[in-house]
């Protein structure tokens, strides 16, 4: 039986989750996806020859901004304390793709599944604005929840 929502109170009005009475616990997740490109933003990109400058870089420092602050863009989350963030890069060359990574680690009351996820969606979105001078028929994709640990749910991996 799938859980409920717990976003909603007995009225169906949206609300954040009281945390309040549960015990803080180590926990982690890892987001990942997708930017497919063109072999010449591809080149450009692992070249150094983007006009923007340094792309994976730039993404990289965004999607950790993006991920601290995930809270400020999604309505019902919680803010954090993030004890530790990381956005890395994969190229694909034969997909013609760059794959980010997210991992977020606390020890808290809540999950943080939300900032990996927030934090992959800002890194790839910062390749397509580097990008898009070179072309527009950029597609991101394959965003998803990798690994979680901690709280309730306990352990969660993707297949």
């Amino acid at each position: 039986m799938e859980p409920g929502f717990n976003h909603f109170d007995k009225a169906g009005n949206a609300i954040m989750v009281d945390v309040t009475e549960k015990s803080s616990t180590f926990r982690t997740a890892v987001a990942e996806g997708k930017i497919f490109v063109t072999r010449p933003i591809l080149d450009a990109i692992t070249g150094g020859a983007a006009a923007k400058g340094d792309v994976l870089g730039v993404a990289r420092v965004a999607g950790i901004l993006a991920a601290k602050r995930t809270s400020e863009l999604i309505p019902l989350c919680h803010p954090l304390a993030l004890s530790h963030l990381s956005v890395d890069f994969e190229v694909l060359e034969a997909e013609c793709a760059v794959q980010a990574t997210c991992t977020a680690k606390l020890t808290g009351k809540t999950g943080v599944e939300m900032e990996a996820l927030t934090g992959v969606s800002v890194a790839l979105l910062t390749i397509y604005d580097m990008c898009k001078a070179m072309g527009k028929g950029m597609e991101l994709g394959e965003i998803h929840l990798v690994h979680k640990q901690g709280g309730k749910s306990g352990v969660y991996d993707r297949e």
